[in-house]
């Protein structure tokens, strides 16, 4: 079997100099690739219950680079096909406590938050602080992106209007001067 220029060039790269006159080389076997770029939804659910299943395990070296690269190309498809952008980030946060069957009551101990605080965001009276989307991010592996846009709270003045053009807007108040 012949080899060709290309391979010896790769082998001679790869080498390590142990002394002056000897040469280990790397073998250079063909593997199989584990992970490809997600081209289809069933391809990125299958990918994400990989990693739901590897960042289940204790993390080491390999594992890690792993999680790493299923986590980039998730984010990678999700960049081109999900509907983040057009979700507000309450919607989203309600979304993601459904699939991980999380209560309430579950997100003040992730948050590190009271459960009013929680009540409050989840009833759009709160919005999102910087600290709460990031710990949301890391919680669901997601970018801070997709909680930190604007989206609108019900005042608890209008709050007893139906009408949701209003709804946000608060009252004007007619100052009398006695």
């Amino acid at each position: 079997m012949s080899v060709g220029w290309e391979h010896i060039r790769n082998t001679i790269r790869f080498a390590n100099r142990v002394t002056n006159t000897q040469l280990i080389f790397i073998n250079m076997e063909a593997t199989t690739i584990k992970y490809t770029i997600i081209r289809n939804k069933s391809q990125y659910e299958q990918y994400c219950d990989q990693l739901e299943a590897l960042l289940s395990q204790e993390n080491n070296g390999p594992l890690q680079d792993e999680v790493d690269l299923l986590t980039l190309l998730i984010e990678k498809y999700d960049e081109e096909h999900n509907t983040f952008k057009e979700t507000d980030p309450i919607t989203l946060l309600r979304s993601f406590m459904q699939d991980h069957h999380l209560k309430p009551q579950d997100m003040t101990e992730i948050l590190g938050i009271g459960k009013s605080y929680v009540s409050d965001i989840l009833n759009y009276k709160k919005g999102l602080s910087k600290e709460v989307i990031r710990k949301l991010a890391d919680y669901f592996k997601v970018r801070q992106e997709a909680f930190n846009r604007p989206y609108k709270l019900i005042s608890p003045v209008n709050a007893h209007l139906r009408n949701a053009s209003v709804m946000n807007t608060t009252k004007q108040l007619q100052y009398v001067k006695h």
